[in-house]
């Protein structure tokens, strides 16, 4: 791989959970557990972080996408979150989910966002405490600047990719990407009509990319396994994965953490690609 480090990685895109439980109670910084549902932080979560459910908060409904501008700006402002407040994310799945939030955050253009790495069970895992205490939240008024939608890609953007050879990852697991699997084999078998893999695609399942504690491994370690993938500067790289959230989290290794900077998250991914009528499909 022909990229550096990107320079913001030693500013905050990631920090630890030493970080987390020194300045969790800092003025201008927010906690965020962000996970499948919110069943586990009502169990216990770190002290002064606020719950969002992957779904209730972060989807529209009933319309399959992402929250528009209003809705974005109405949960961060419940969320008592100014442009200017420091958004630390963190949550199950060795972080999934955090990473689509990350991703929401950087396309509406909020600067100061971090994820904590290893997630929810590095924090357990360190014997940190987790309260079951809500912090009483203060609504703002957020105003979006700068959404930047050249983060995204949608269904065309990936059928104008298949005709440019740019460069695909697939990060589900080899059993999804063959088309054995229609999910991963702890989730529901279901969500598309098809399976298999976009044509051109190349699988690098997401968990390569993290360590046995869930949290990412070195750059170095990152560069050899992405490297010989075409994944560099100058070029474009679509991430997707079942429904858009193992996709953000290897978005955030490429470019957060190698500093490619082309990099779209295709979060409507096989649920969407593999069920369109005349779609092509790869095994």
């Amino acid at each position: 791989m022909t990229v550096s480090v990107n320079v913001v990685t030693q500013s905050g895109v990631l920090v630890d959970t030493d970080w987390v439980s020194t300045h969790k109670q800092d003025q201008g910084v927010r906690l965020v557990e962000v996970d499948v549902d919110t069943n586990a932080y009502a169990t216990g979560h770190i002290e002064g972080a606020i719950g969002w459910h992957w779904k209730n908060d972060l989807q529209r409904d009933p319309v399959r996408d992402i929250p528009d501008q209003a809705e974005w700006e109405s949960l961060l402002g419940a969320s008592g979150i100014t442009p200017e407040t420091h958004v630390v994310l963190y949550g199950d799945n060795h972080n999934w989910f955090a990473a689509f939030a990350y991703w929401l955050f950087k396309l509406y253009g909020h600067e100061r966002v971090s994820l904590m790495n290893g997630g929810r069970q590095k924090w357990i895992n360190d014997g940190l405490e987790l309260v079951e205490t809500v912090p009483d939240i203060t609504p703002t008024t957020y105003t979006v600047q700068t959404p930047d939608p050249a983060l995204r890609a949608t269904r065309s953007t990936v059928e104008e990719a298949m005709g440019n050879n740019w460069t695909m990852i697939d990060v589900r697991s080899p059993q999804e990407f063959s088309g054995e699997l229609l999910a991963p084999a702890n989730l529901p078998q279901e969500g598309a009509q098809r399976g298999g893999h976009i044509p051109g695609a190349q699988n690098v399942p997401w968990s390569t990319a993290v360590a046995e504690d869930g949290t990412f491994k070195s750059v170095e370690a990152l560069q050899e396994i992405y490297g010989g993938k075409g994944v560099e500067a100058g070029t474009t790289a679509i991430t997707y994965c079942r429904i858009g959230e193992r996709a953000a989290h290897t978005w955030f290794v490429l470019h957060e953490l190698l500093g490619v900077p082309d990099v779209r998250n295709y979060d409507g991914s096989w649920t969407e690609w593999g069920s369109l009528i005349g779609a092509p499909i790869a095994r």
